[in-house]
């Protein structure tokens, strides 16, 4: 479960987890949520010391809108993690992640789940995000991750 386009990083961590052993992706990612979620990028932004990231939240798709820039920030995870030999599947999500999380486990037999992400303070500091939250959906072990590096907005 990814919330934007893995940099090169991203997919050299992800890939080189289990070592030689082979591996596939199903790969979810849900589009900028509404207005309200922008307060809260707002304030992990703050709280990184990214004020300027913080005073451009306005700037970034959210919604319908975001639809687009989401295909692309997939589209572009799945031909890095695929140029690695890894299979890779992926779907935009646009209600109830984690219900389509679940879904997705019990579909393809997965064993286990990885939510790669940006550090969400707020959300975390009240297990609010999706790795906690998805710890009570699927019945397979939840890694969290943090991106190693900021993904261009410009996908």
């Amino acid at each position: 479960m990814i919330e934007k386009a893995l940099t090169s990083a991203d997919v050299e961590f992800v890939t080189t987890l289990h070592g030689d052993e082979p591996v596939s992706f199903q790969v979810l990612l849900q589009p900028r949520g509404d207005q309200a979620d922008r307060l809260l990028r707002a304030i992990d932004d703050v709280a990184l010391g990214e004020l300027d990231e913080a005073a451009r939240e306005d700037e970034t798709p959210e919604g319908d809108e975001a639809k687009d820039f989401g295909r692309r920030a997939l589209d572009v995870s799945l031909v890095a993690l695929r140029a690695t030999g890894s299979e890779a599947e992926g779907r935009l999500i646009e209600d109830h992640p984690l219900d389509a999380l679940g879904k997705l486990v019990d579909e393809v037999g997965a064993d286990e789940v990885i939510v790669l992400t940006d550090p969400h303070y707020v959300e975390e500091f009240f297990h609010r995000d999706w790795a906690s939250r998805a710890r009570h959906k699927v019945g397979v072990p939840v890694l969290k991750l943090f991106s190693h590096a900021k993904a261009g907005k410009d996908v």
